[in-house]
């Protein structure tokens, strides 16, 4: 005999509100169904009343963890509007804050991650490492979580120390190296909770339309770095880590090579740091008429931006945004069908789910 069990919308896992409806016979589940909604902050709305610096800094509230990604994008979809080119020093220094962010994604996914597993002393050290990369952006930005970097045009905030990020970063190559990916592809704990758990074929993958590292752990080598460079990303060398297996463990693997893979990035763009301008922008800026688009790889998977706007307005008519947790959250029905009910937190909890912005 089946039976529903409802989960959220005030979640015993994830500290934002959704709803998992799992149908289950006995310990196993056999479907779910998904709900969202349930906190509307209307800022593409906001946008429409907002004067193009105030709508950058409306943007960057989309999302508290990659805050610096939305006003990347929305910068870039404006720039195009407007025809401007941003200076190398800029365009750099935007690849530098986006690879740190991601940093601090993964770093306080992996340690989340730990939590759901019952594996606390994980958490603590992802969390610590975590602070170093937090400790950086603030001594970038001024701030550790909005980090008002990226303006029309360029950058507001020039990286001066170079050798304060070199150092984390050894730090944090360290880290990975001997501890974490050890122990998440080793540890009998870890292995119990995670592989084989939560399987998304690469056909159901695809079929979906799911993005980021949830697709790369089912085998799809799509990063938008890659297939359509944006900043200085095209002068960058780095490998796209895809793994086949499509489970719990392939989406831990994923993002654990990612994180070097930022690290090989950070090192490249430090020390190619070309002289010059943080911004090309006059004082004034005059809108024509158009739409400009940006498609940007977050930490989560591809952040799209849509801005239109009207001759001789300050305001866009129209801000539209797909964030990578609207595309990736209907895997989770095929995530959790015939897993075990305790293990259902850490599935939906694999694809590094995000509501606030979801729900923005």
């Amino acid at each position: 005999m089946s039976y529903q069990i409802p989960m959220g919308p005030y979640h015993p896992a994830l500290e934002e509100p959704y709803k998992l409806d799992l149908v289950c016979d006995g310990e196993t589940v056999q479907d779910a169904k998904l709900n969202v909604g349930f906190n509307f902050r209307g800022i593409e709305h906001l946008a429409e009343s907002r004067n193009y610096i105030q709508v950058i800094a409306l943007m960057e509230r989309v999302c508290g963890i990659c805050s610096n990604i939305h006003t990347l994008s929305v910068c870039q979809a404006i720039e195009q509007v407007l025809g401007l080119t941003p200076p190398p020093r800029a365009l750099y220094i935007r690849v530098i804050v986006a690879e740190l962010e991601r940093l601090h994604s993964h770093v306080l996914w992996a340690g989340i991650a730990g939590k759901l597993m019952g594996f606390k002393t994980m958490f603590m050290t992802c969390f610590a490492i975590r602070e170093k990369v937090m400790d950086v952006l603030q001594a970038i930005s001024g701030n550790r979580v909005n980090y008002a970097m990226n303006r029309i045009g360029g950058v507001n905030r020039d990286v001066t120390d170079p050798a304060i990020i070199l150092l984390m970063i050894d730090d944090l190559e360290r880290d990975m190296v001997k501890t974490i990916i050890p122990i998440f592809t080793t540890s009998r704990t870890a292995l119990s909770r995670c592989a084989g758990i939560g399987v998304l074929t690469e056909d159901q993958a695809r079929s979906l339309g799911v993005v980021g590292p949830t697709a790369r752990a089912s085998g799809l080598p799509q990063d938008i770095r890659r297939a359509a460079p944006y900043a200085a990303y095209e002068e960058m060398e780095f490998n796209v880590p895809v793994e086949p297996s499509g489970d719990v463990k392939a989406r831990l693997v994923v993002r654990a090579l990612e994180i070097l893979e930022s690290c090989r990035i950070l090192r490249q763009a430090l020390s190619k740091l070309p002289p010059g301008g943080l911004y090309s922008c006059p004082e004034e800026l005059e809108f024509p008429s158009g739409r400009g688009f940006s498609r940007v790889e977050a930490p989560r998977g591809e952040v799209f931006y849509s801005v239109s706007w009207e001759e001789e307005s300050d305001s866009p008519r129209r801000v539209h945004v797909r964030t990578p947790t609207y595309a990736n959250m209907p895997a989770v029905r095929c995530m959790v069908r015939g897993a075990r009910l305790a293990d259902t937190p850490l599935i939906q909890a694999s694809v590094d789910p995000c509501y606030s912005c979801t729900d923005r």
